[in-house]
């Protein structure tokens, strides 16, 4: 089943500058969901505990 989600442009634009090439909105979002439900948690770069 496929579902439509809407974001607001500022979203769009913050998510445009973490896109690597040709990747997709979906694939970003896969990888985050991935890493959160891997970790618990979302990592920064450079930050550690």
């Amino acid at each position: 089943m496929t579902y439509k989600l809407e974001i607001s442009d500022e979203l769009k634009e913050r998510l445009d500058d973490h896109l690597e090439e040709d990747e997709t909105y979906e694939e970003f979002i896969a990888e985050l969901v991935s890493m959160y439900e891997t970790e618990g948690t979302f990592l920064q770069e450079g930050y550690s505990e």
